[in-house]
């Protein structure tokens, strides 16, 4: 798991389970107010927990006797309540999810409650960074590469290629490398990628080059507290989708940067979508030795071709 999604589904659960401490004082008190006996009870039921600790070490009284005066008061308090018009259980808690009572775990494992959320985290925050829409397999429209010989059939095989990698998502997968012209729908195919190994429960980043080698330079040159994290998520996560590769600009450092990335997530096992407009000529003219050598030797290579999908739309008054 994520562990910053995790913790900002924590803290969701946390205030949940404020909201459900509130909401549970503010019956006692209205109850209490309506039938004051309640409050003579419940204060009774707590003296009585203590009477069964003692009776656990071999004190006080017997704990048949201390359990038997319990159920006499639970049954008082449902029979004060319903009388009132309320439910029988009114004030046993009023837990969103009564497994955990909010707490978001269950005997030390996980409740579901909380994995419901963290799940609710992932998608919010994959949603976040691809900054696209819904985009579906289903949606990837082939007519486009009808006006170019050959672009349509090259295409559906690279969407068949790109459906299969993220059905069959494991350790087993590949590194892949997108290139292509603009517009010819890498971004689109890696993020149909991104949503469907993510709703697996694999970890995704979705990063452009840019955002991506900005968190190495806020972490070297302006001590920014987030870089580390950052740099962390973009070299852990299972899948990290990293975009428009070329379109920084290339520094000593930035090259540095890039390198150390890749190196980091091959050496972990870790896979990477690339997906760049740049040609093999161009990368080798802008990259090391060492990152062509990565680039070329363990990723597989995705060639896009057609006809900017954007100008065919602005034609077609899209």
């Amino acid at each position: 798991m994520d562990g910053r999604l995790l913790a900002l589904a924590r803290e969701e659960k946390e205030e949940i389970r404020r909201r459900s401490l509130a909401e549970d004082e503010r019956r006692r008190r209205a109850a209490y107010r309506r039938i004051p006996a309640l409050g003579d009870i419940d204060a009774r039921l707590g003296a009585l927990v203590g009477e069964m600790a003692r009776s656990a070490l071999g004190g006080g009284r017997a704990a048949d006797d201390i359990r038997g005066e319990s159920l006499e008061l639970l049954a008082r308090r449902a029979e004060l309540l319903t009388e009132n018009g309320y439910p029988m259980d009114w004030l046993d808690g009023a837990w969103a999810c009564p497994k955990c009572l909010d707490t978001g775990y269950v005997e030390g494992r996980m409740c579901s409650c909380l994995k419901e959320l963290y799940e609710k985290q992932r998608a919010k925050d994959l949603s976040a960074l691809l900054k696209l829409g819904d985009e579906s397999f289903e949606g990837f429209d082939l007519s486009y590469y009808d006006c170019v010989p050959g672009a349509r059939e090259q295409m559906e095989l690279l969407l068949g290629m790109c459906r299969d990698y993220a059905d069959k998502f494991g350790k087993s997968s590949v590194n892949l490398l997108f290139r292509g012209d603009t517009g010819l729908g890498k971004t689109y195919l890696s993020a149909c990628i991104a949503r469907e190994v993510s709703r697996k429960g694999y970890s995704v980043v979705y990063a452009t080059t840019v955002e991506a080698l900005t968190a190495y330079e806020d972490q070297k040159f302006r001590d920014d507290p987030t870089a580390e994290e950052r740099i962390r998520r973009l070299q852990s996560c299972d899948l990290l989708v990293l975009d428009d590769l070329g379109t920084e600009m290339v520094t000593e450092f930035t090259k540095s940067a890039l390198y150390t990335l890749i190196n980091a997530r091959l050496l972990a096992s870790k896979k990477t979508i690339i997906s760049t407009n740049l040609s093999r000529a161009d990368m080798t003219r802008l990259y090391t030795p060492q990152i062509c050598s990565r680039l070329e030797g363990d990723f597989q290579d995705m060639p896009f071709v057609g006809r900017d999908i954007r100008l065919q739309r602005k034609e077609r008054g899209l």
